[in-house]
């Protein structure tokens, strides 16, 4: 006889984002499975970066556009 899955508690969610965080890793998204397993999905730091770049180019823009702040 087979055990019916655990259902996940918000205080897991919440453990692993604290803990993934921790690491200093960028989370991304957090799935979580009919059987109560939590994925915890992070950004690669070549996203980061990309990401990074993409809002100092914004932000220079708007600056010589806008002014300084």
């Amino acid at each position: 006889m087979s055990r019916r899955p655990q259902p996940f508690r918000q205080r897991d969610v919440t453990r692993a984002i604290r803990a993934v965080s921790a690491a200093g890793a960028v989370i991304s998204s957090v799935e979580i499975s009919v059987d109560g397993k939590i994925v915890v999905v992070v950004e690669s730091q070549q996203q980061s970066a990309s990401q990074q770049d993409d809002l100092d180019r914004e932000l220079a823009e708007f600056e010589s556009r806008y002014g300084q702040g």
